[in-house]
């Protein structure tokens, strides 16, 4: 019996667009490895993302509201989510290769910190050389998980690092996802602010909502449907200029608006704190780190070691670690 793999891929040269990336052409892994019978390339990297333990501990890591007191707020593992819904929807729409978007998208912030983007600012401030969460989330699936990576493809780690910044993903299926992790952020912090009283509708630029729409869904339909119709047929993904413009207004409204100095950042300074007191007490008395960071020090040296081990934290465990190191406990009386 031939390997189901071959019926997936031949599906792909039939049906995907001339643009497409396919399964079979990737340029491969970091280490050889047999192929899976069932899955395609791109697909067994799909699954080890979500099997890994970053991926869980997603759901405990701040999107923009630090520790909130709410069901509903997202976490950094539910953005993850959002992101790869509506990447896999424009993916598919545009006949591109929707298993390499979803494995992007689902591993694209796998470095995130805990506190969100304090978090990282802390970290950047005390690494020499600096730290960023897409080169961080690339080390995540290249070093650290399950202690030698996860030895993912070529194009999905391309992807996982240029989701942000200057650089564009050498895929049009990476393009989606860094247009489609912004689409998201975007339209679910408005959601979030509005509950959380920062933001009222009236609060929203007015000419941005005439372009995009009034409601959390009419925007994310806008957004989403003009970046498949300009993006058509097309070697590069992007929206028309009229909707670029306007979505990119909106970012800047609520980086002035929520993200910097709002309530929203009022446990910033504490989050902030946290982060950098672990680090500095951690890297002046290294044998505190769990073993399994302690045996990287040798080969990364003190201070990677003691990032890596802070950036793979949930909110709860750093305040955890933080209560343990530095504040007192009562001392046990007895009757």
């Amino acid at each position: 019996m031939e390997e189901i793999r071959f019926y997936t891929e031949e599906l792909e040269e039939k049906l995907l667009s001339p643009y497409a990336c396919r399964s079979k052409n990737s340029r491969g892994r970091r280490r050889p490895e047999e192929p899976c019978r069932v899955r395609t390339a791109f697909q067994r990297d799909r699954d080890r993302i979500i099997h890994s333990k970053s991926f869980r501990r997603l759901k405990g890591k701040t999107q923009v509201f630090i520790i909130p007191e709410g069901d509903h707020y997202r976490t950094r593992l539910t953005h993850t989510l959002e992101v790869a819904q509506i990447a896999r929807t424009a993916a598919k729409a545009l006949r591109l290769n929707e298993d390499l978007t979803e494995a992007i998208a689902l591993g694209h912030d796998l470095g995130h910190t805990p506190f969100g983007h304090v978090g990282e600012e802390a970290l950047a401030e005390v690494l020499a050389g600096g730290f960023k969460h897409n080169e961080q989330s690339l080390r995540v699936v290249d070093e650290l998980e399950g202690g030698s990576g996860l030895n993912l493809t070529w194009e999905v780690r391309d992807g996982i690092l240029n989701h942000t910044g200057p650089t564009l993903p050498a895929t049009l299926e990476g393009q989606i996802v860094k247009i489609c992790d912004r689409i998201a952020y975007i339209n679910h912090d408005i959601d979030d602010a509005i509950r959380g009283g920062i933001l009222t509708l009236s609060d929203l630029p007015a000419d941005c909502l005439k372009v995009l729409g009034r409601t959390h869904r009419e925007r994310i339909n806008t957004m989403v449907t003009d970046l498949i119709m300009n993006s058509w047929e097309k070697p590069v993904i992007g929206m028309s200029p009229l909707v670029w413009e306007a979505t990119d207004a909106l970012r800047t409204f609520l980086f002035e608006n929520v993200y910097i100095g709002s309530e929203a950042k009022r446990e910033a300074s504490k989050a902030r704190h946290v982060v950098q007191y672990l680090f500095t007490h951690l890297a002046r008395h290294p044998h505190l780190l769990p073993a399994e960071h302690r045996q990287r020090v040798e080969f990364f040296g003190v201070e990677r070691a003691v990032c890596d081990y802070i950036a793979g934290m949930t909110d709860q465990y750093a305040i955890a670690q933080f209560a343990k190191l530095f504040i007192p406990k009562a001392f046990p009386l007895s009757e």
